[in-house]
């Protein structure tokens, strides 16, 4: 029997057991196999590789795998070998579109799973760790359909509360499902997180925080253990005080306590845009929450959240980075949508070194820079401090500026790892525990170089479009994680920057 014979089976439905049965029946070959997998691969996009891996037991294992290996996220692909080549001093002019809050979205898309309606999300970035996401929504069982920057979920039936395991340790995020699922199924079984290794993130917050709505949590053998005892599934109302206003955990404990039995009180939180974001999305699904935008939320458990239309905040870390790379290269540009506010330490301090900064118009940011900017000093801190997540793009500014800068990073210990490839470019830089002395310098000149981190990559292309010469920059991935088409952008604004495909290249 071939695909044509198998097509009757397989439209419509094409469900799991249906692939497996026809596998088992007809005992296909390899050649047939391979028929098989064309045609499958065409119909099962929205069934996560995890669901296949636990569910179907398949007798011919090269469909297994190659399945696995070739159902995709979304489109958004790159290679660990990918390269970005940047060839330096060319002007930036123009302007660019900020996408939807990368941040955000993936919180936003771990709350969905506290409603049983149907989810529409709007202004998603297109990036890999939203498909990640998705795909761990996908695991639990979930609904999920993209199309174009807008994503549909439905999480009515939820057939698991353990989501897939290597999905969760490749993004941080992919940990705040947590209180979603214990709010929603009163259990849930969890890898530890993944994510970039900038410094060391615990969990306890997130644990102690649960344990204060009643939940009983475990942690062995790699694995968080959740569930509320008692007979009951729901969780309970209650108080907690965080040590440090950690957004993941103010983001895990909000949606448990969404649709927890009571009030609950959590204290010393995140204030965050993205936190504010994932509270207003909450609110729109017919949660009560007071507070949001404050280090105090209260939260008045509900039994059920109902569907909703959401569109998700602009970036403002994709916003700032692109305010700094006009300022390094030393041009002019807008950007929007943004929302100034949620920039007001950035653009203080590129005002400080001499950027004019202006607003056109309420969601647009305009920057005019000259040819000479002064020094500055900045400490990384909690939301409305400056970000951490923008101070590596900040050092490559600070290493063109004039005298010397101070950059002090008191969220990640680990954050400095793009300060030895800055100076492989020639910057002078002193690094004494969590902080960096700059000294500006105009002579920086284009090398290889490679990214460890999201906000690394950034950072390390900025410095290359400064640079003279060409620099090649390893760690794609990396920055196809956080940024949407950062190339593309770039190019569109004058950067001379090519994405190299699976090539390797000496400078």
């Amino acid at each position: 029997m071939d695909c044509l014979s198998l097509r009757p089976h397989l439209s419509g439905g094409h469900s799991l057991d249906s692939v497996r049965t026809l596998a088992l029946r007809f005992k296909l070959h390899t050649a047939r196999q391979k028929k098989l997998l064309s045609f499958v691969k065409s119909t099962l996009y929205n069934i996560s590789p995890c669901r296949l891996r636990i569910r179907c037991t398949l007798r011919t294992p090269t469909i297994i795998s190659d399945l696995e290996n070739s159902i995709p996220l979304l489109p958004v692909t790159s290679s660990r070998s990918d390269s970005f080549k940047v060839t330096g001093k060319c002007k930036l002019s123009g302007h660019v579109h900020i996408s939807g809050a990368k941040n955000a979205a993936l919180a936003v898309i771990a709350g969905s799973l506290c409603s049983s309606e149907d989810i529409r999300l709007r202004n998603i970035p297109n990036l890999l760790d939203v498909s990640i996401m998705l795909q761990i929504l996908k695991s639990l069982g979930v609904y999920v359909h993209s199309s174009g920057n807008d994503v549909h979920i439905n999480a009515r039936e939820l057939s698991t509360s353990e989501p897939c395991e290597k999905s969760v340790q490749k993004i941080r995020a992919g940990f705040f499902v947590l209180g979603a699922l214990l709010g929603r199924n009163g259990e849930a079984v969890l890898a530890l997180p993944g994510g970039c290794a900038i410094g060391t993130r615990p969990i306890d917050l997130h644990l102690r925080g649960l344990e204060a709505l009643g939940a009983r949590v475990e942690v062995r053998q790699g694995n968080v253990y959740a569930w509320v005892g008692g007979g009951s599934k729901r969780l309970k109302g209650g108080t907690f005080c965080m040590d440090f206003p950690s957004v993941g955990a103010t983001e895990s404990l909000m949606m448990a306590a969404c649709l927890a039995d009571g009030k609950s009180v959590l204290s010393n939180v995140a204030k965050e845009p993205e936190v504010t974001d994932l509270a207003n999305f909450l609110i729109s699904c017919g949660a009560k929450i007071d507070g949001v935008g404050s280090n105090t939320l209260v939260i008045q458990g509900v039994t059920k959240l109902h569907g909703a239309d959401y569109t998700i905040i602009p970036d403002r870390i994709e916003a700032g980075t692109f305010l700094i790379a006009a300022a390094i290269t030393r041009s002019s540009l807008t950007v929007s949508p943004t929302i100034p506010a949620h920039l007001t330490s950035v653009i203080r301090q590129l005002r400080n070194i001499g950027c004019k900064l202006t607003e056109p118009n309420s969601n647009m940011l305009q920057i005019v820079c000259s040819s000479s900017l002064n020094n500055l000093e900045v400490a990384t801190g909690p939301y409305p401090l400056f970000p951490t997540d923008l101070q590596p793009q900040l050092m490559s500014l600070a290493t063109t500026c004039i005298g010397q800068s101070i950059v002090k990073e008191t969220i990640f210990e680990k954050r400095m790892g793009h300060v030895e490839e800055l100076m492989k470019l020639g910057a002078r830089i002193n690094v004494t525990k969590n902080m960096a002395v700059i000294q500006g310098t105009s002579g920086l000149v284009g090398t290889k170089l490679k990214a460890n981190n999201l906000r690394a990559g950034s950072a390390l292309i900025l410095a290359g479009m400064a640079a003279d010469g060409v620099s090649i920059i390893e760690g794609v991935s990396h920055v196809d994680r956080g940024h949407e088409g950062l190339d593309h952008k770039l190019r569109l604004l004058g950067a001379n920057i090519e994405r190299l495909v699976g090539k390797h290249i000496t400078v």
